[in-house]
C-alpha cells in the first residue's frame, strides 16, 4: 500500500509579509516549518511565471521564466545589492489582506533596477550571470522579448508598432538589442534572483522532507515569448494572431462557456518533433517541482477550439488532442514522472482513456460532490478510489464557508449528516476531517479552508476579469489552534510525514527550552 500523504494548497502570492504579495523570504521558510510542525509532506502552489493579463499566473509571458514579484528585497540587501533604505518606508499596498498588483510593479521597479545595479557592480556578478545563462538558454530570448514590450509600452506582440521585430526580423533584432542593451540586462539579472532565492527555498523545503507541488497550464500566453519565437508551435497567421482559441463549452461557472484566448497548438507539428517542446518544457518543470499537477489534462484527449476573432466560446467545437502520444515520448525521454492530471470539468471516455493509460493519478474536489443528494458523484469521497489526489476545493472553486452557504437547505442537511457533522463543529474543520479520511494517498487542504476564511478569501473565480488571485492570510491568522487540528487529523487518519526532520525553528525553541 503507498504512503498516505497530506499538504496545503497557497499560492506564494499569499504568504503575508511586508512588500506588498508574498515573497521568497523569512516567511517561506516560516511556511515550510509549518508545514514541517504539523507533519506534512507536500506544499501546492500555482504556477511561478510571470502575470500578465487579469493578473492570472495561467496567463504568463513565458511558460518559463519566474515572477519577479516574488523576489524577496530584504534577501537582496543580505546579499549586498540593496540597501535597506531602498524599501523601507514604502508602501507597497494599505491592505494586507490583498495583493495590489499595479502599485507593486509601480513600486518594486525602481528598487529591483538598483538591485540589479548593485549586483553587476559585485566582483561576482557578472560570472553568476553567465554561468545562470549557460544552464538557461531561454531566458536570452525572454529577456529580448520583455524589453522590447516595454519599449512599445508593454503593448501585446500583436499590437507592436514595427512589424519587422515582429516578425523577429535578424537586423531588426539586432538594432533592439544594441539599443535596449541595458533593459535586456535587467531581465536577465531579475531572473537570476528569481530562480536562486527560489531553488534555495526548495532545497530548505526538501531538506526538512517537505516536497512542491508545481503546476503547468496547459496553454500558453498569445502574448509570450513562446508566440514569438516559436510562431510555428501554434495556430497564427502571418501577424502571430491567433486563428483559434482555447476555452470550454458552458459550464457550471458560465452559461456562453470560458473564452480563455490562449492559441490553440499545432499539434501536427508538435507530433512531428517528437514533441520535443513539450519534453523540454516538462524537464524544465522538474528542476523546480517535486510533483507536476498538468492543468486541464481533458485538452490533451481533445479540446474545445473557438474562432480568433469571437468573444464567447459558444461557436467551438471539440478537436482531437495529441493523446497518450506525448505522454508516450514524455517518458521515453524523461523516464516515469511524478505528474498529477486536473482531470476536472467535462470528463468524457476519450478524457478517462487517457487517464488511464498514463496512469497519472487523478483529481477530486469534494465541494463537487454534495450537489447531487442522492450520494452518486463521481466527487463524493465514498466513490473514491486510492489513486487519486482529493481537494475540498481548487483555486477555481470557492472556499468551504462561501460554498457551503450557497448551498440548499436539502444540500445542506445531506452533507451534514454525510459527514457527522457536530453541532457546534465549524463547516470547515468537518469537510477537512473528512476529505483526511478518506481513501485517496494524498489529500491537499487549501490554507483558505483551514484558516476558517470566508468567501472574500477566494482565489479566482473562472470567466471573470478583475478581483481574483489577491488573497494574502495575515501572520496571525495562523494560530496555534489551526495548527493542532491540522495535525491531529493529519496523524489520525495515518497521514502523517514519516521523513521529516527537525528544522532549524524547532532546534531553537528547543534550545531556548
Amino acid at each position: 500500500m503507498s504512503q498516505r500523504e497530506s499538504g496545503i494548497l497557497m499560492h506564494i502570492s499569499s504568504l503575508p509579509g511586508q512588500f506588498g504579495i508574498g515573497s521568497f523570504g523569512k516567511e517561506a521558510y516560516d511556511f515550510v516549518d509549518f508545514l514541517v510542525e504539523t507533519k506534512q509532506t507536500y506544499w501546492q502552489i500555482l504556477p511561478l511565471t510571470t502575470t500578465s493579463y487579469g493578473d492570472s499566473p495561467y496567463q504568463s509571458f513565458s511558460a518559463i521564466a519566474g515572477n519577479t514579484h516574488f523576489i524577496d528585497l530584504a534577501y537582496l540587501a543580505e546579499s549586498g545589492y540593496l540597501s535597506t533604505d531602498d524599501y523601507q518606508g514604502i508602501s507597497f499596498g494599505d491592505n494586507q489582506e490583498e495583493v495590489d498588483y499595479a502599485l507593486i510593479y509601480k513600486r518594486r521597479r525602481p528598487i529591483l533596477e538598483k538591485a540589479v545595479k548593485g549586483f553587476l557592480s559585485s566582483t561576482e556578478g557578472l560570472s553568476l550571470l553567465e554561468t545562470f545563462e549557460f544552464e538557461n538558454s531561454w531566458v536570452s530570448d525572454f529577456a529580448d522579448f520583455m524589453a522590447i514590450k516595454e519599449h512599445f509600452g508593454s503593448k501585446a506582440l500583436q499590437e507592436w508598432e514595427d512589424k519587422a521585430i515582429v516578425q523577429r526580423d535578424k537586423f531588426a533584432l539586432e538594432s533592439y538589442r544594441e539599443k535596449l542593451s541595458d533593459v535586456i540586462l535587467y531581465h536577465k539579472v531579475t531572473q537570476y534572483f528569481f530562480y536562486s532565492q527560489w531553488l534555495d527555498l526548495k532545497t530548505y523545503a526538501n531538506e526538512n522532507g517537505i516536497q512542491i507541488i508545481g503546476d503547468m497550464p496547459i496553454y500558453v500566453s498569445a502574448d509570450s515569448v513562446e508566440v514569438w519565437t516559436m510562431p510555428e508551435l501554434f495556430k497564427l497567421d502571418a501577424e502571430r494572431r491567433p486563428l483559434f482559441i482555447a476555452g470550454v463549452p458552458a459550464d457550471e461557472f458560465s452559461d456562453t462557456g470560458q473564452l480563455w484566448g490562449n492559441p490553440i497548438y499545432n499539434w501536427n507539428l508538435h507530433e512531428e518533433t517528437g514533441y520535443a517542446w513539450w519534453v523540454y518544457r516538462i524537464k524544465e518543470s522538474f528542476k523546480i517541482y517535486d510533483k507536476l499537477r498538468i492543468d486541464h489534462f481533458k485538452g490533451f484527449s481533445d479540446f474545445w477550439e473557438i474562432p480568433g476573432g469571437d468573444d464567447t466560446a459558444i461557436n467551438g467545437h471539440w478537436s482531437e488532442g495529441p493523446g497518450y502520444k506525448l505522454f508516450e515520448a514524455v517518458k521515453n525521454e524523461l523516464g516515469e514522472l511524478p505528474i498529477i492530471a486536473e482531470n476536472l470539468g467535462y470528463i468524457d471516455e476519450k478524457a478517462e482513456k487517457l487517464l488511464a493509460e498514463t496512469a497519472y493519478p487523478g483529481m477530486k474536489i469534494m465541494e463537487f460532490g454534495f450537489y447531487d443528494i442522492e450520494g452518486q458523484s463521481i466527487d463524493i469521497p465514498h466513490n473514491y478510489t486510492p489513486d487519486t489526489v482529493a481537494y475540498t476545493g481548487t483555486h477555481d472553486n470557492e472556499v468551504v464557508n462561501g460554498w457551503y452557504a450557497n448551498l440548499s437547505e436539502e444540500q445542506q442537511a445531506f452533507l451534514n449528516t454525510y459527514i457527522h457533522r457536530s453541532q457546534d463543529e465549524k463547516i470547515t474543520e468537518a469537510m477537512l476531517r473528512s476529505l483526511y479520511a478518506s481513501v485517496s494517498h494524498i489529500t491537499i487542504a487549501t490554507m483558505q479552508d483551514l484558516l476558517d476564511k470566508d468567501e472574500t478569501s477566494r482565489m479566482n473565480t473562472p470567466n471573470t476579469l478583475g478581483g481574483n488571485w489577491q488573497w494574502r492570510m495575515l501572520a496571525e491568522d495562523l494560530t496555534q489552534d489551526k495548527k493542532d487540528f491540522l495535525t491531529s487529523i493529519t496523524e489520525l487518519y495515518a497521514r502523517a510525514n514519516t521523513s521529516l526532520v527537525t528544522t532549524k525553528k524547532q532546534l531553537e525553541e528547543e534550545d531556548n527550552d
